[in-house]
C-alpha cells in the first residue's frame, strides 16, 4: 500500500508487543495490505496474554459495575470468535451455585437473564436452573446446597489464540520478530525511527505509524522508549491462578461467590486437572517478575474449599501463574472494579508521524480492538483498505464447522491408523486442520522422530520451530502447548536438547 520508494526496512506500521492485541492489530493490518512489522521483545504471549482465565465470554460481573456496553461487545464476540477458531475456542457451560448470604437468586436470575439476551446469542444454549440433589453438578460440591443456575461462555487456549493470530499476520505479509527489543523511537523527516536489537545486533526500520501495545509495560515505553508522558493513566492488577489434581469428572465448569463479593472460576483442565482463579489486586514491581505468592494461592484454596466438598490446600498446587493485566485506570476503588474495557490513546502533533497507545481490554473483545485501532490510524495510513475482514476470516487452522473437531480427529485417525485417540484429539484441538503440517506421510511415530514426552514427538517441536517462533522449551510446553503439566523432568531435559540440537543445525 505504501508510495514510499521500495525499501526493507520500511513498514507502514510498527508495533510494539506481542501479545493478542499487538496480534491481532498485526493479523487485521497485513490483511488490509499494510506493510507490518511486530517486534516482541520475548515470546508470543510470554506475558498477560498467556495468564488469563482461559475464557471467550462477556463478563458476568461486570454487569455488576454497568459495563453494558462491554459485556455486548464481549458477548457478540464470543460466537464470532468460535466460528473462526473452532479448534481452540470450545463452548462450555458454567454452574452458578446459590447459597443463601449471596447475591439474592433474583438478581443472578435478571443478570443472566440479561446475559443471555444482551449479545444476540444463536448458537450457544441459554441459562436453566438446575436441581443439585438430582444434578450430577452437585457432588462435588459441599452439601446442603440445593440450587443452581447453568449459562454457556466458552474456553480458548489463550496463548495459541496470540499465535495463531501472529501466524496469520505472518501470511499476510507482516514480518514478526520475536525475542528483539526496541531501543529507542523517535519521529524524524515525518516517519518513526525505531532502533531494535535482537541477539546482541542492533537494526534500525522506518514507519508511517507505530503501536504502543506493549501490555503491562506500555507505560514504560511511552516515558523510557519513546520520551513521552504514559498518555492514558494505566493501572496494573495482578491476576493469580493454580492449577489442582481434578476436584471433579465432568465437562461443565464451575463460577463461585466469596465472601468478599468477588467470583471464582473452577475450570477443567489439561483432562486430569482443575484450575482456579484469579485473584485481583494492585500490582508493583516489574511485571517480568510477577508470580503467585503465597496469599494469593491461600485465598484461591480458602474460596474453593468453601464449595467444594474436597478441600483444597496449598500442597495440592501442581501448578501456579500469574499476569499483570495493563488496565485503564478510571479512579475505581478496588482493583476488581477497574473497568476491563479499552482505551486507544492517539498522538498526532501536527505533521509528524501518528503514536497509538492501547490501554487495557480483555482477550476476548482484541478483534473489535483491532478494528478499533485502524479505524483511528487509517487516515495516516493512505492506500489502508478501510474494510473490516476479520469477522469471517478463519486463523489458521480454523476453517471447519464449530462442531466439526470429532469429525476431524476420526479423519486423522483414519489417515493415521496408528495414530492414538488422544494424540490426534490433542493435535486437532491445538492446530485444527494444520495438523497435517505435522504428521506429513508418516506412517508411525518413528516417522516423526519418536516421541520425547507425554505424546510431543520432535516433529512437532520442529514445526513450532519452523511456523510458529518457539525457540525454549518454555515456549513449547507452557504455551504452545500445556505439556508441561504432564512431562517428567527428564523428558524436559530432553525437549530442551533436541532445541539445542536445532539451534546449533541452523
Amino acid at each position: 500500500m505504501t508510495d514510499a520508494p521500495a525499501s526493507p526496512d520500511f513498514y507502514d506500521l510498527a508495533i510494539i508487543g506481542g501479545g493478542v492485541n499487538g496480534c491481532g492489530i498485526a493479523r487485521d493490518a497485513a490483511g488490509r495490505g499494510a506493510r507490518v512489522i511486530l517486534f516482541e521483545q520475548g515470546d508470543l504471549a510470554g506475558a498477560t496474554s498467556s495468564a488469563s482465565t482461559k475464557l471467550i465470554h462477556g463478563g458476568l460481573r461486570y454487569l455488576e459495575h454497568g459495563a453494558l456496553r462491554l459485556v455486548r461487545e464481549a458477548l457478540i464476540e464470543r460466537e464470532i470468535l468460535w466460528g473462526l477458531a473452532p479448534h481452540i475456542v470450545t463452548p462450555m457451560r458454567f454452574v452458578l451455585p446459590h447459597a443463601a448470604g449471596q447475591r439474592p437468586a433474583w438478581l443472578l436470575r435478571l443478570g443472566l437473564f440479561l446475559y443471555d439476551h444482551l449479545g444476540d446469542r444463536r448458537a450457544l444454549p441459554p441459562t436453566r436452573t438446575l436441581d443439585l440433589a438430582h444434578d450430577r453438578v452437585g457432588l462435588p460440591l459441599r452439601p446442603g446446597l440445593s440450587r443452581a443456575f447453568e449459562y454457556s461462555d466458552c474456553w480458548v487456549d489463550d496463548a495459541r489464540l496470540v499465535v495463531l493470530n501472529a501466524l496469520d499476520a505472518a501470511e499476510h505479509g507482516a514480518a514478526i520478530r520475536v525475542g528483539t527489543e526496541v531501543m529507542a523511537a523517535r519521529r524524524a523527516d515525518g516517519l518513526w525511527q525505531i532502533e531494535v536489537r535482537a541477539a546482541g545486533v542492533t537494526t534500525r526500520v522506518r514507519a508511517r505509524a507505530l503501536v504502543n501495545a506493549a501490555g503491562p509495560w506500555v507505560a514504560d515505553i511511552g516515558t523510557r522508549i519513546l520520551a513521552r508522558g504514559a498518555g492514558a493513566k494505566i493501572r496494573l492488577v495482578q491476576g493469580s491462578h493454580i492449577v489442582v489434581p481434578a476436584l471433579f469428572h465432568h465437562d461443565r465448569a464451575y463460577i463461585v461467590q466469596n465472601d468478599d463479593g468477588r467470583i471464582v472460576f473452577a475450570i477443567p483442565y489439561e483432562g486430569r486437572f482443575t484450575l482456579i482463579g484469579t485473584t485481583d489486586r494492585d500490582y508493583r514491581g516489574d511485571p517480568a517478575q510477577v508470580a503467585a505468592g503465597p496469599d494469593e494461592i491461600a485465598y484461591l484454596c480458602a474460596a474453593a474449599s468453601r464449595w467444594f466438598r474436597r478441600p483444597v490446600q496449598a500442597p495440592d498446587v501442581v501448578w501456579s501463574f500469574s499476569g499483570v493485566r495493563p488496565l485503564y485506570d478510571d479512579g475505581a476503588g478496588a482493583a476488581q472494579s477497574a473497568t476491563r474495557d479499552y482505551v486507544l490513546d492517539l498522538e498526532v502533533p501536527r505533521g509528524e508521524a501518528p503514536l497509538l497507545a492501547v490501554f487495557g481490554g480483555k482477550i476476548t473483545t482484541y478483534r473489535r480492538l483491532a478494528e478499533h485501532a485502524l479505524a483511528r490510524l487509517a487516515p495516516h495510513l493512505p492506500g489502508l483498505a478501510h474494510r473490516p475482514w476479520t469477522e469471517t476470516a478463519p486463523l489458521p487452522g480454523g476453517d471447519f464447522g464449530r462442531d466439526g473437531v470429532p469429525t476431524l480427529v476420526s479423519d486423522l485417525c483414519a489417515a493415521y491408523p496408528w495414530l492414538a485417540q488422544a494424540h490426534a484429539q490433542r493435535l486437532a484441538r491445538a492446530y485444527g486442520t494444520r495438523a497435517t503440517a505435522i504428521l506429513g506421510h508418516a506412517t508411525s511415530l518413528a516417522d516423526l522422530g519418536g516421541v520425547l514426552g507425554a505424546d510431543l514427538t520432535r516433529a512437532e517441536v520442529d514445526y513450532l520451530v519452523r511456523c510458529e517462533w518457539a525457540r525454549t522449551a518454555d515456549d513449547v510446553l507452557w504455551r504452545r502447548s500445556k505439556l508441561g503439566l504432564h512431562l517428567r523432568p527428564h523428558e524436559v531435559a530432553a525437549v530442551e536438547a533436541h532445541l539445542d540440537g536445532t539451534a546449533r543445525a541452523a
